[in-house]
């Protein structure tokens, strides 16, 4: 079927805060970072890790905006100067594939209908499955170790 769609945060909220002092950035919740690692950094605007010593803010987000009892925030590293990645329809990318990731399914209410953890090569069937239920109107993607919110999937 492969009727889901993945999207990155858009960057330009988040702009602002990189010419920040460590100073304001702690007043506001903020750190600044540079990758260790890679894979180890995931970066919530451009669905991809960010290479070792790439500079990123981990910084508190909500990510369910909604006046359900599921309206939710957490953590998320954003990459300096990353560019909104929405990806081609069906396509998952390393960022998600190599990680255990949960699936939440979610209403038009904002209302979470399903939820499952399973490893990334499993995600698209999961969405799939998710979206055959014509109640699921989008669906958001978790890093299940770290519980953060990864990106948000919808029908196409």
């Amino acid at each position: 079927m492969q009727g889901f769609q993945l999207s990155g945060i858009e960057y330009q909220q988040f702009e602002p805060f990189f010419s920040l002092d460590d100073d304001q950035l702690k007043a506001l919740g903020i750190v600044r970072q540079l990758a260790t690692e890679s894979p180890g950094f995931p970066c919530r605007v451009s669905l991809q890790d960010a290479q070792v010593g790439e500079v990123l803010l981990l910084l508190p987000y909500v990510h369910q905006n909604t006046a359900s009892p599921y309206r939710a925030s957490g953590p998320i590293f954003v990459r300096r100067g990353a560019q909104q990645k929405v990806l081609a329809p069906g396509e998952l990318v390393p960022y998600v594939t190599l990680r255990q990731v949960s699936v939440r399914a979610y209403d038009a209410n904002d209302m979470m209908l399903n939820a499952s953890v399973c490893e990334g090569a499993h995600v698209a069937a999961e969405i799939e499955r998710y979206f055959g239920n014509a109640s699921v109107a989008y669906i958001h993607l978790h890093n299940a170790k770290q519980g953060c919110f990864s990106c948000l999937v919808q029908r196409v």
